[in-house]
């Protein structure tokens, strides 16, 4: 089939794939091995933080009836449920039960402890109330236990991390293939489609998202799955209206002004972007970004960190395109009459990712620091979200509470660096010199 990437080696003499020596080679970097390990440590922990550290109870046995408030809460958060009247205000752990069990740590990123305040150390005496228990890792200035807010934290950067890259990774992809494939002179468009699709481009962008700026401000106060529901709305709501010029196109090109089919520099015009964004700091675009928003929250830092982080992986995506189009099965593609999307993504584009994943490990290591930076700063995060960043930042206020600089601190170095060392062990699995 075409798009399979043939590696001339012993190794597929033998019926061994690529990806079964890829694999093979990165179990040889012992370092990288462990670094996978605890990335899938910190993947668990991400998941299980409510189940973790939280002041609601597994179960429990109230006034005769059984409750489970934790996976009640996980389902309030999302938008699924209510809480019943009698729990609207509840104090989770001094409310009389017949009987309850706790997760190991009692406290939510957000519970403040006033006896144990301000900046209670992981060693110093600390005043325990029943159904609570020690802060392991101290408190902050207010009281919230640092366990607690480092372990839901570890969900923050890893789903900075990943969701960012992902919009990043879709957007270079995309970019970088049709830069690659296309180059200056292969995409023929007809004039009334460019001029109908630039009319659009605003209408779209006004009726889909600003419009609707009120009903997703809304709905991120209902909770983060109402708040996903409205962006994929306003997403469909977008790609609907860019629908109609396209559709109208095919009538317009009967008129021969409109029909006429101009080459679309779409290289220049992609690497002329990536050129603009390259030559603004990062951080300072984010900065500015932000500054800009009516209400700061992590979904918006995940999205401009993403918008902003694409341009590595489109030019790794453009380098191989560049190299691929010309080889034999893509000109076979095309003489069999395949349709361009069709050559580009179903046999092109599987053969030039492997640049993509090294970028990528690299690239999540690079959001987890910036998202970091933004909440040292206190800037694009909600006041109540505990992040390492933020825990790092309140170090400031009492150079004595060394655990809140230690704890976050190693966090982030270690979370950074092993991101680092799996994009190291892939840059040496995947190169073409595969050792035998």
């Amino acid at each position: 089939m075409f798009g399979k990437k043939k590696q001339v080696s012993a190794n597929q003499n033998l019926g061994v794939s690529y990806w079964d020596i890829v694999k093979r080679q990165f179990g040889k970097n012992r370092v990288a091995v462990w670094s996978l390990y605890f990335f899938y440590f910190l993947v668990v922990v991400a998941f299980a933080a409510d189940f973790i550290a939280n002041e609601k109870p597994y179960y429990c046995q109230y006034k005769g009836a059984t409750y489970f408030p934790l996976f009640r809460g996980i389902a309030v958060d999302f938008g699924l449920a209510n809480w019943q009247p009698e729990f609207a205000q509840a104090d989770w752990v001094n409310m009389e039960y017949e009987s309850a069990i706790f997760p190991p740590i009692t406290y939510s990123p957000t519970t403040i402890d006033i006896v144990n305040s301000p900046f209670i150390g992981p060693f110093a005496a600390q005043d325990i109330k029943p159904g609570r228990r020690k802060h392991l890792i101290g408190t902050d200035q207010i009281g919230r236990d640092v366990c607690a807010g480092m372990i839901h934290g570890t969900r923050i950067a890893l789903m900075v991390g990943v969701l960012s890259m992902s919009i990043s990774s879709i957007i270079g992809i995309f970019l970088g293939a049709l830069s690659g494939y296309y180059g200056d002179e292969r995409l023929q468009v007809s004039r009334g489609r460019i001029i109908l699709n630039i009319l659009f481009l605003f209408f779209a962008w006004f009726y889909a998202f600003q419009v609707r700026s009120y009903a997703m401000t809304d709905a991120l106060a209902e909770g983060f799955m109402p708040y996903i529901i409205q962006w994929f709305i306003s997403i469909f709501l977008f790609l609907a209206i860019m629908a109609i010029p396209n559709v109208l196109s095919i009538v317009f090109k009967k008129i021969p002004y409109f029909g006429f089919r101009i080459a679309v520099p779409v290289d220049i015009i992609i690497m002329r972007a990536i050129e603009v964004i390259n030559s603004i700091p990062i951080l300072l675009l984010i900065l500015s970004l932000v500054a800009v928003l009516k209400k700061p929250s992590i979904t918006w830092v995940m999205v401009i960190i993403g918008l902003t982080g694409w341009t590595g992986i489109a030019k790794y995506v453009r380098a191989e395109l560049l190299r691929v189009r010309s080889l034999e099965y893509i000109e076979a593609a095309q003489s069999l009459g395949f349709s361009e999307w069709r050559i580009i993504f179903r046999h092109a584009l599987p053969n030039s990712l492997t640049p993509v994943l090294i970028t990528i490990a690299f690239g999540i290591a690079s959001a987890i620091l910036v998202e970091s930076s933004l909440s040292f700063l206190g800037i694009g995060v909600q006041a109540e979200l505990q992040t390492w960043g933020k825990l790092l930042s309140e170090a400031r206020e009492d150079v004595s509470a060394w655990w809140l600089a230690v704890f976050p601190g190693l966090a982030i170095f270690v979370t950074v660096t092993i991101f680092n060392l799996i994009g190291e062990g892939l840059t040496d699995a995947l190169d073409p010199r595969l050792k035998q």
